[in-house]
């Protein structure tokens, strides 16, 4: 089923990977994940406020990244596609809608 797509799906997983790379690296986020703020950063409130926005939008952005890289390991593995709770099949619909989905739908329905 969702073997077919496989190569374009991973095509994707992997662009998707590079616009995080480059995203979280023009938002200063290193290696590590930490944010990399010079000394000089100032430290008013509302500075404070927008550092800590930043900081929250780079963890969302590292989380979605590392489900990417997980999706793309699976692909070397031959378990993509597959759901991590019942090990059925995901559908090809939601791998197109979702690449780096890790449960079929009637999984992920349960866990709402």
């Amino acid at each position: 089923m969702a073997e077919t797509l496989n190569p374009a799906l991973r095509d994707r997983l992997q662009e998707e990977r590079d616009r995080l790379h480059d995203q979280l690296r023009q938002m200063g986020v290193g290696p590590g994940g930490k944010l990399d703020f010079d000394d000089g950063f100032a430290d008013s409130g509302q500075v404070t406020a927008e550092r800590g926005e930043v900081e929250a939008l780079g963890g969302t952005l590292l989380d979605t990244l590392r489900e990417i890289e997980d999706a793309l390991g699976k692909f070397d593995a031959g378990t993509y596609g597959r759901c991590e709770s019942c090990g059925n099949q995901i559908a090809e619909a939601r791998l197109e809608a979702m690449p780096a989905a890790r449960l079929c739908i009637n999984c992920a329905s349960r866990r709402r």
